[in-house]
């Protein structure tokens, strides 16, 4: 017998293959891989919602928590503050300290320009003058009733009449 045409076999180098790529040849998806898949993005899904829930509903938890600690010591400092004010002679000294309480025959005496005298809101001290406004208020209110009821302009274009400076 004779052969048909003689072939010659000749050997053909490949280039390597780099590790991520011969990790993805081996891989193989069967059935049950792509089931479990599957399942593992519905679990995600459904729970998905339900775990913000929890983590907002844990935050708010805290929170409260945080809140009724709060309110705790604040309560802790008013039972302090109830138990002081029962005492006689935090009482009295309170009243000698803040509204110059002396007793019948006692002499009290304010320094005049000590930094810790009374002084108003502003921070400014009380004055011993009297003071007047220089505005006419009644004449101030009539005239912003009938300008309020006969102008068309808008507000930012209303002056007050006997006021300097207003605009």
């Amino acid at each position: 017998m004779a052969r048909r045409g003689t072939t010659e076999r000749v050997a053909v180098r490949l280039p390597e293959e780099s590790a991520p790529d011969h990790w993805l040849r081996t891989i193989r998806l069967s059935g049950f891989t792509l089931l479990m898949l599957g399942l593992l993005v519905l679990a995600v899904v459904v729970l998905a919602p339900n775990l913000r829930i929890f983590i907002e509903q844990r935050q708010q938890i805290s929170q409260l928590e945080q809140a009724v600690a709060e309110a705790d010591q604040s309560v802790q400092q008013l039972t302090g503050n109830v138990a002081r004010w029962s005492d006689p002679a935090y009482i009295e000294a309170q009243a000698r300290e803040r509204l110059f309480y002396v007793y019948p025959g006692d002499v009290s005496y304010i320094v005049v320009g000590d930094p810790s005298a009374p002084t108003t809101s502003d921070g400014l001290p009380i004055s011993d003058q009297i003071q007047t406004t220089q505005v006419d208020w009644v004449r101030s209110l009539l005239s912003s009733i009938y300008t309020a009821g006969l102008t068309d302009a808008p507000p930012s274009e209303l002056v007050t009449p006997g006021v300097e400076g207003a605009q």
